[in-house]
């Protein structure tokens, strides 16, 4: 497994990275972001991911509706998630990681294929660009972020994959374990952050180390489930942030996380 980090796509993203020993940096262009101000960054990206010995692993869009009230798609949605595929292509990216909206007025059969097309389109997109689709497992904008969604969707299209975060199962009251040997196996990409529950509530995010998750049960899960991708670290809380802590927070999560993977 190899180990990285959510970054700003510019240098001193690059920067940041290679300052902890990093792999890699992942890139969330999310709602709110003009996808076309970043696209216009790829070839510069290119060079400093060249320059540092570093990889773009991942790029993903989060919180935007791919789908309309009617079921529909949205066509500027689609066309921003292949101009992302396209930077992955052109960067050596191996993951492209989105979600689908639920739309209330509409039947959970009808939501189920209309993601089913959003999803189908983009996969058969990414194939021809050697990049991989994964929906994310958090809840912002996103359904398809655990059973039954998977098997319904993950079931029905078989190159599309899994961004795992265990975090977002812990705040679900999901068993993170459980879901990593059911659907491990189908992990594209996977987050460390960490998770603390005070009062059935979560609470500040804490770097990894400091949290309740499991990480060497979780990471030998991945193990047992022959996971070998990458391990990508979200610095998350504004309490580290704004104590100036931030630093140290990552330090400590690359500590935690680098003594469970075994060369």
């Amino acid at each position: 497994m190899k180990l990285g980090i959510i970054e700003k796509p510019n240098e001193q993203g690059f920067q940041n990275a290679a300052k902890f020993g990093l792999s890699f940096v992942e890139y969330c262009i999310n709602v709110g972001q003009d996808v076309d101000e970043f696209t216009s960054h790829a070839l510069e990206l290119e060079k400093l991911s060249a320059k540092y010995g570093i990889e773009v692993g991942a790029i993903g869009r989060w919180g935007t509706d791919k789908v309309n009230k009617d079921g529909t798609l949205v066509n500027e949605e689609v066309q921003n998630s292949c101009k992302l595929i396209d930077v992955c292509s052109q960067l050596g990216t191996k993951v492209f990681n989105t979600g689908v909206n639920y739309v209330k007025e509409l039947s959970l059969y009808s939501n189920i294929t209309s993601a089913i097309r959003y999803l189908e389109a983009i996969c058969r997109y990414a194939e021809h660009r050697g990049v991989k689709v994964a929906t994310y497992n958090c809840d912002w904008n996103n359904y398809i972020d655990s059973d039954p969604a998977w098997s319904l969707v993950q079931g029905h299209i078989p190159t599309l994959g899994i961004k795992y975060d265990s975090s977002h199962s812990i705040h679900a009251h999901r068993d993170y374990l459980a879901e990593t040997k059911k659907w491990g196996h189908r992990f594209y990409h996977v987050h460390i952050k960490g998770a603390l529950m005070i009062e059935d509530f979560p609470y500040i995010d804490p770097p990894a180390g400091m949290d309740q998750t499991n990480w060497g049960a979780f990471i030998a899960t991945l193990c047992g489930v022959g996971y070998d991708g990458q391990l990508s670290i979200e610095p998350h809380s504004d309490v580290w942030r704004k104590k100036g802590l931030q630093d140290q927070s990552i330090a400590l999560s690359v500590e935690t996380i680098r003594k469970y993977i075994f060369q």
